[in-house]
């Protein structure tokens, strides 16, 4: 999976540079897992997951453990995951993942960015012949591991046959079916994998490559996709930056 590997390298700058944005993106993924498996890490493998992906994002403690106690509060609102896909100026194909407690407020806010670059927003599942969706899991490499038998074994729990290691970091990530989810990030954890994170993204199969000019108007699409709370991450099939 190189090619999913060096996109998600290359945008995750663009996608998650604004630090603010990361946490409260986190928060509210936070308040989900809370909401449906409780506040203790070690009875809730969602939760587990998340702060591990707090961590890898340099999430201070403290904020993990605000929100945690916030999602436990009675006048918290219910969050639901809503995708909106369409294209964007110059045939780019845009996918936007929001976390939202008012679905009417959030289509409208992202179907007047649509409407403001002169894109055209689609139904659900209008593009998905342009995007693999496919679960993310990254982890600390342990000592010594062989990676060829890793895989192999994995394979039987729905992950993909390719994978990516980050000499610097010291870990390793893995891709697979976004239903057998449940089943990886549990096989993992029995395995001892430290620092298990897991993610959702998609990832184009077909990058569109674009002038400089139009990189510059999409990617002020996306920023004022960002600008919205509601919104999570911002897909594209534009090719990053050479």
């Amino acid at each position: 999976m190189g090619r999913a590997f060096e996109y998600r390298k290359a945008t995750k700058l663009k996608r998650w540079g604004h630090m603010a944005k990361t946490f409260t993106r986190l928060g509210k993924q936070i308040a989900i897992a809370v909401k449906a498996g409780g506040p203790e890490p070690e009875n809730n493998p969602a939760l587990r997951s998340v702060i591990a992906v707090c961590k890898r994002e340099n999430m201070p403690k403290d904020n993990i453990e605000r929100a945690i106690k916030n999602a436990l509060g009675k006048d918290q609102s219910d969050y639901k995951t809503m995708t909106y896909e369409g294209y964007g100026p110059h045939g780019v194909a845009i996918f936007v993942d929001t976390l939202t407690d008012n679905p009417t407020r959030t289509v409208a806010d992202v179907r007047s960015v649509f409407n403001k670059f002169s894109g055209n927003m689609g139904t659900m599942g209008s593009l998905a012949f342009l995007f693999d969706h496919k679960c993310v899991f990254t982890f600390k490499k342990k000592d010594g591991m062989d990676m060829d038998d890793f895989i192999l074994e994995m394979i039987d729990f729905g992950v993909d046959e390719d994978w990516e290691e980050d000499e610097e970091e010291g870990t390793v990530t893995i891709y697979g079916d976004p239903k057998s989810y449940s089943e990886i990030q549990k096989q993992l954890e029995s395995m001892g994998m430290e620092d298990v994170g897991g993610e959702f993204t998609y990832i184009p199969n077909d990058l569109k490559e674009v002038t400089p000019e139009q990189r510059e108007t999409i990617n002020k699409m996306i920023e004022k996709m960002e600008d919205f709370d509601d919104v999570q991450t911002v897909y594209t099939n534009m090719a990053p930056e050479a």
